[in-house]
Formats: structure tokens, C-alpha cells, sequence
């Protein structure tokens, strides 16, 4: 019945869920594990000592029991990282798991150094502290997010410079636990809480000094890859200056206490004010001497004559106007006069040379007449012979006459009119 599978109509009893589970686990066989001490139960005249045993990087714990003499002898207290070998065991009847550790050992403070030096050159590879990823801090935020440990110095020495050298600073203060176990889930939480927050232009994370293993939460893997993925700029501000942690070289601004990082995230008010008087005295002086050029300028085209007697030019020009308009004048009557003198000549030449004039002298023009008309000028006695009439026109009217005979060099005619 063990082996079919469980179903509504055919569901397993406890007993068989719990031996299922008992043999899985008993499979799984011994194993080294890796984990931070968070509480540690060991009470006299007991020969088990009880354990929790957390992940450093995430909120996942197991339970551990070693011999007391094991755990005394190591002088393992909380907090302490450690490296255990057990076998898993499950207790069908209560239902629980623990780890029954044969052997404990200490991670000494070189390999926990070493440990932080093989985890740095894998962020290193992966551009975490690339600095063309980090990003400036803004000039004067409008609300800093700070996250530190309860009633600490690191808290009050940021808080003090800052409102020191701008007064008008305005903070939100998450306090965390800044070691041993929750240290890293709180922060984590913290720097999520101030990251959503739309007020908050920039985050400070401050601890004061410690020992290696009292900073080790801020070389935590999973703290590191949140603060280069904050898109809140962060600095970090932990320890004094010989202590560098690897969140120093994933945050954004790494400043070298928590002194410094209150001087670094706001300005400081009297240095402003100073700047901004020198820059007000420099752009007085620059407006004072723009003014003062223009103004030589402005004397200096006043004295030129244009400007200084405008009206003189202007009546120079009318003068000139008015002897170039009476010259025209004289040159165009001079002009009619000698166009009248020369048309009077040539009608006079034109009179003396017309035929009008040549008849008034005495002289006739003499046509012949014909049937049809007058035929023309009589230029030939030999185109008049006798009995021809003709037409002979004089100064004051015409006269006609009637060829009796021609004559060479001479002869007669009949007039009549």
C-alpha cells in the first residue's frame, strides 16, 4: 500500500509521510556546511549543545546539535562563522530536522580574508566597481537616507557635520543592526525602503570602526550586488580609513568615516555663501566695466560731427541740392534756347530754299494738262507741242494758256485763266 500513490480516496497516514521523509533524508548522507552561530544553548551537566546556524546572505537558518565538549573546546560563541560536518537526522515523531555535527571548525580571520579577496575579484570581473558605473551624488539633496546602527556615534557624527554645514539638511534614519547575524537582512530591507522612497536623493550607510570580523556583513555578496543595483547614488561610510569593506568599492562615493560622509553629502552653507558673494562681486565689477566702455563709447560717437551738429550735414546737403537743381535749370534753358535758335534757322533755310519762295522771286511752274488731269511739271518744249494745255502756276495763284507753237530757247502760249 506504501508504494501506490497517495490520492483523495487513498491518502497516506502520518507514519508513512514521515518514514518517506526519514529515508529521503537519510540518503542525503554527511555533508560540510557553512554558516554564521546565532544562538548556541549548551547548558551544564548536558551532554548536547542545541545550535541555530544561519546564512550570512539570505534569511534561511537549521538547527544543530554537537556534543557540549566540541563546543566548548572551539569557544564558539554567537555570531562566529563556521564550517561543520554532520549528518541530517529527521524525528518523525516531533517532525523535525536537525543536523548532528561530528566535527566543528572556526573560519579563522585568513580565511574569511581570503574569502573576501576571491569574492572581490569576482565582482571586479563582473564591473561592480567599474567607476564609470558610479554615479555623483546630487549637490543639495532633498532628503538623505541613512541607515546605521541604534544610538550610535557613526548616526550622531553624520547627522552633526551635516546639519553643521547646512542646517536646512533634512534625514530619514532606518537603524539596523550593523553586525552579526541580522545585520545583512536588516540593511538589505533598510536600503530597499529608502531606494522606493521618492524623497530620498541619496543614501548613507555608516558604521563605526570594528574588527574584521564586526565588518563582515559589509563585504556580504548579497549586500554588495544591491547597492550597485540601488538606483538611489549611495555612499558608503564604513570604519575608519584603513578599513575597506567591498561595499566601499561597489557604492557609489566612498568616503573614509562617517565624519567624512556628513561632510560630503550636503555643502557647506558659509562656503557657499562665500561663493556666491565672490561671484556676485565679480559680475558687479564685470557690469560696472561693460557700463563704463559703453559709456566711453557712447562719448566717443556723441563728439564725432554726425552726431554732435546732425543738422549741419543735412543743411550742407540742401545747399548742394539747390545748386545742382539751379544748374540743371540753366543747363536745360540753355539747352531750349540753343534747340529754338538752331529750329529757327533751319525753318528760314527751309523758307529761302521752298518752292513758295523761289515762285514769289518770279519764277512759274508750268504743267501739262491732259484729258485725265495734270500730268505733271513741263520740263521740255518737246512735251508741249502746239495746241497743248497747260497749267502755270504762280506766286499768288495759277494761270492757264494754250501752246501755239513751240520754240527752242523761247515761245508763246495763249493764256487764259
Amino acid at each position: 500500500m506504501t508504494d501506490e500513490k497517495s490520492s483523495p480516496e487513498n491518502p497516506w497516514p502520518v507514519r508513512t509521510v514521515a518514514r518517506k521523509i526519514f529515508d529521503w533524508i537519510n540518503r542525503l548522507g554527511d555533508v560540510w556546511v557553512e554558516g554564521q552561530v546565532t544562538q548556541l544553548s549548551a547548558r551544564p551537566g548536558t551532554a548536547t549543545a542545541f545550535l541555530t546556524l544561519r546564512d550570512p546572505s539570505v534569511d534561511m537558518s537549521m538547527t544543530l546539535t554537537a556534543p557540549v565538549n566540541l563546543v566548548r573546546d572551539l569557544q564558539l560563541t554567537e555570531g562566529s562563522r563556521v564550517v561543520v560536518h554532520g549528518k541530517p537526522n529527521f524525528f518523525p515523531n516531533r517532525g523535525t530536522l536537525s543536523l548532528r555535527v561530528d566535527e566543528i571548525r572556526a573560519v579563522g580571520i585568513g580565511e574569511l580574508l581570503a574569502r573576501i579577496e576571491r569574492l572581490k575579484k569576482l565582482l571586479a570581473a563582473e564591473g561592480l566597481f567599474d567607476p564609470r558605473r558610479k554615479r555623483r551624488p546630487p549637490f543639495l539633496p532633498n532628503k538623505i537616507g541613512l541607515i546605521t546602527g541604534r544610538a550610535s556615534a557613526a548616526e550622531r557624527d553624520v547627522l552633526t557635520n551635516a546639519r553643521n554645514r547646512w542646517p536646512g539638511a533634512r534625514f530619514r534614519v532606518i537603524t539596523v543592526a550593523v553586525q552579526g547575524p541580522p545585520a545583512v537582512p536588516q540593511i538589505l530591507t533598510a536600503l530597499s525602503t529608502l531606494d522606493r522612497d521618492p524623497e530620498v536623493d541619496v543614501i548613507v550607510l555608516a558604521r563605526g570602526g570594528g574588527s574584521v570580523e564586526d565588518l563582515l556583513p559589509f563585504s556580504d555578496e548579497a549586500l554588495c550586488r544591491a547597492v550597485s543595483q540601488a538606483r538611489t547614488p549611495v555612499l558608503s561610510a564604513i570604519g575608519h580609513e584603513p578599513d575597506s569593506p567591498l561595499v566601499d568599492h561597489v557604492a557609489d562615493l566612498r568616503c573614509s568615516t562617517p565624519t567624512d560622509a556628513g561632510k560630503r553629502v550636503v555643502p557647506d552653507v558659509a562656503e557657499e555663501t562665500q561663493k556666491v558673494r565672490q561671484l556676485r562681486d565679480r559680475s558687479r565689477r564685470a557690469l560696472h566695466g561693460w557700463v563704463d566702455r559703453e559709456r566711453k563709447l557712447l562719448t566717443a560717437l556723441r563728439t564725432r560731427p554726425a552726431l554732435s551738429d546732425p543738422h549741419g550735414p543735412l543743411e550742407r546737403r540742401a545747399q548742394d541740392v539747390d545748386q545742382w537743381r539751379e544748374r540743371g535749370r540753366r543747363a536745360i534753358r540753355n539747352r531750349l534756347d540753343s534747340e529754338r535758335s538752331g529750329l529757327i534757322a533751319t525753318t528760314a533755310r527751309l523758307t529761302t530754299l521752298g518752292p513758295a519762295a523761289t515762285l514769289a522771286r518770279g519764277y512759274a511752274v508750268v504743267q501739262l494738262v491732259t484729258p485725265d488731269g495734270v500730268d505733271g511739271v513741263l520740263r521740255s518744249v518737246s512735251d508741249a507741242p502746239a495746241g497743248s494745255h497747260l497749267r502755270v502756276r504762280v506766286a499768288d495763284g495759277a494761270v492757264h494758256a494754250v501752246v501755239r507753237e513751240a520754240e527752242e530757247g523761247g515761245g508763246g502760249a495763249e493764256s487764259g485763266t
